[in-house]
């Protein structure tokens, strides 16, 4: 199918590149700009592309551009496309690809906040070429529809059309507040059954299981929440307040352990730990900005504060 005059010379990889410099840059003058043409040129592209899948792809007004819901999936597309063509191109000149471009990352909202920040700053002071879009999002991922280059999962990852990289592990510990433990012994396993609990709920409920650090069987525990949410914030705040134990990730109290207002409760027993995860939709080539986050989280997740090497 022929392209239509006013971008002759323009192939359909370009017109697709085009497409994704205006989505990405925010308008057709920026697009423009970063392309090193004219806005009427890059207008015509966007037209052409219009003509080509016979859709509309962008609303325009006076002060905004959105993306129509064919143009989100024309984007994600043609995201993948442009990553796969640069990368055939860089492999066959013999060409070091330099990361630039955008990379889309999501992350859980708490783990997003605190153990990932310091990691993700490391990455965009090393390679000042990439944008990163930082997305804290704790459902699951449409990759494809959003758009989407990775996503870091914490806990299991059972979808095998993925490829999942493993980063590190959080060890997980039972905590309370100084409080509601009164003087009943905190190392004492027969307390905890009679203790009021918050419930992670994405990961337990009505029970959870112990494992002593010097090995040996499993401890289950089988509670009754009073509280029960999927935040690790809300968890935290609601044990401070002593309104029950709770079983969270061993980073996010440190300072409270440590200064007093939360008590580890069975010291030498912790939940199983969470694997974390960096995962991402199977594809014959990986961009050069997601090879060098990739290795960037691997080298430095492990090493954050309240995380553990994968055993």
């Amino acid at each position: 199918m022929a392209i239509a005059s006013p971008v002759v010379g323009a192939d359909r990889i370009d017109l697709l590149h085009t497409f994704v410099r205006i989505v990405e840059s925010g308008s057709l003058s920026a697009a423009a700009a970063q392309l090193g043409t004219t806005q009427p040129t890059v207008s015509r592209r966007l037209q052409a592309l219009e003509r080509l899948f016979g859709l509309h792809l962008i609303q325009r007004s006076t002060h905004r551009m959105t993306l129509t819901a064919d143009g989100e999936r024309c984007y994600a597309h043609a995201r993948a496309l442009v990553d796969e063509w640069d990368a055939i191109q860089a492999d066959l000149r013999g060409e070091r690809e330099v990361p630039r471009g955008r990379l889309r990352v999501v992350v859980p909202h708490a783990f997003g906040q605190a153990q990932l920040l310091e990691p993700m700053l490391q990455f965009l002071a090393r390679y000042p070429q990439v944008t990163l879009e930082w997305m804290l999002e704790d459902s699951p991922v449409d990759f494809i529809a959003d758009g989407v280059d990775c996503a870091i999962r914490v806990g299991g990852v059972d979808q095998p059309q993925l490829v999942a990289v493993p980063l590190a592990e959080v060890p997980r510990i039972v905590i309370a507040a100084p409080a509601l433990v009164g003087a009943a012994d905190p190392h004492d396993a027969a307390l905890l059954p009679r203790l009021p609990w918050i419930a992670l709920t994405t990961f337990y409920r009505e029970r959870f299981s112990l494992l002593p650090a010097t090995g040996g069987p499993a401890l289950r525990v089988d509670i009754q929440p009073r509280l029960l949410t999927d935040n690790l914030f809300v968890v935290r705040r609601a044990a401070l307040s002593g309104l029950g134990a709770a079983v969270v990730s061993s980073w996010l109290v440190t300072d409270d352990l440590r200064e007093g207002r939360l008590l580890q409760l069975v010291p030498g027993w912790e939940a199983p730990p969470l694997p974390v995860h960096l995962v991402f939709p199977s594809a014959r080539q990986i961009p050069s900005r997601l090879r060098a986050f990739i290795d960037t989280m691997k080298a430095s997740l492990p090493h954050t504060h309240g995380m553990r090497s994968l055993g």
